[in-house]
């Protein structure tokens, strides 16, 4: 079971900070740093001192780490061209030495457009298919030669399908828990499918799915990684567990229902049961990004024993 560090700047975080975390994430020996793509804090916090860009911090980050995985969990369709997407993972993959990951979503999240005049058009998931074509298209196309799309949403001619990544595919997630478009484009288009915060048997159901609609596309669902993402609050007794959960706003109980809360012990115990669904990877919902002895405690009490 891979162990990936997850978090959401968009509730409160400088760049020094995410890179704090990063390379706590590095030095622990997790396997990636993610990040959520929002420009606008949700629920009571402050958000303070405001938004960071999803992109442009991994690109900071490309050069200030040197083994983990860098990505998105999700790239907002809404936010950028896919042509001008595929131009920015592929250089920070290069930055990276080819360490980058492309979680792309369809954005949902209308508040923050209304906050910064971005689009919010009704197609979305229409548009996130072509999206996926596209970006996947140039990153795929053989240099000296060009890419063209024609589609409803967008249409590029004659493109000189450049720069390119430095890895020969860069890994592409594809997640949610609709229950027939998403596997489908899953099957597609994916290396991934993430089920987010989602409990063991919705993601059973899910995996189910997206095992199914590969197989339907000609493809193994073998061919996938499986993951979840899930909200994390450790603790080595129920005081510590208390106090961080009361850190982040939320109670213990409900911490333990719908995430990964508890003792060490506790939280194995529960992976495992994701495990058991197909799940080869979770990304860690940490919320508290100033807590680094949280992540002392997952890596040496949680991670170890699951390695």
């Amino acid at each position: 079971m891979d162990l990936r560090i997850f978090t959401e700047p968009q509730q409160g975080a400088t760049y020094d900070t995410l890179l704090a975390v990063a390379k706590a994430t590095e030095d622990l020996g997790f396997d990636a740093f993610f990040r959520s793509d929002h420009y606008l804090r949700m629920g009571t916090v402050d958000g303070l001192p405001g938004p960071t860009d999803a992109w442009i911090t991994l690109a900071g980050l490309a050069r200030e780490t040197k083994r983990i995985r860098l990505g998105t969990l999700m790239t907002a369709g809404t936010f950028r061209l896919p042509g001008v997407l595929a131009i920015q993972v592929a250089q920070v993959d290069q930055m990276s030495g080819g360490r980058v990951e492309l979680g792309l979503g369809a954005g949902w999240f209308e508040e923050e457009h209304k906050a910064y005049g971005i689009p919010f058009p009704k197609e979305k998931f229409a548009r996130l298919e072509e999206q996926l074509e596209i970006v996947t298209g140039l990153w795929a196309t053989d240099p000296g030669k060009t890419f063209d799309f024609h589609g409803t949403y967008y249409d590029l001619t004659d493109s000189p399908a450049l720069p390119k990544p430095a890895q020969r595919k860069i890994p592409v997630l594809v997640g949610g828990h609709g229950p027939s478009r998403t596997p489908r484009l899953a099957a597609r288009y994916a290396d991934e499918f993430n089920m987010p915060f989602a409990s063991v048997e919705d993601s059973a159901r899910q995996f189910a799915r997206v095992r199914a609609a590969a197989e339907e596309a000609g493809r193994s669902g073998d061919d996938l990684t499986y993951s979840n993402a899930l909200v994390v609050c450790v603790g080595r007794d129920e005081a510590e567990v208390a106090r961080r959960a009361a850190a982040i706003g939320r109670e213990v109980d409900e911490l333990k229902l719908n995430g990964l809360a508890g003792s060490p012990s506790e939280v194995v115990d529960k992976i495992g049961r994701y495990a058991e669904t197909g799940s080869s990877r979770i990304y860690l919902q940490v919320l508290d990004l100033d807590d680094l002895d949280h992540l002392e405690l997952i890596s040496a009490q949680v991670q170890s024993q699951l390695s």
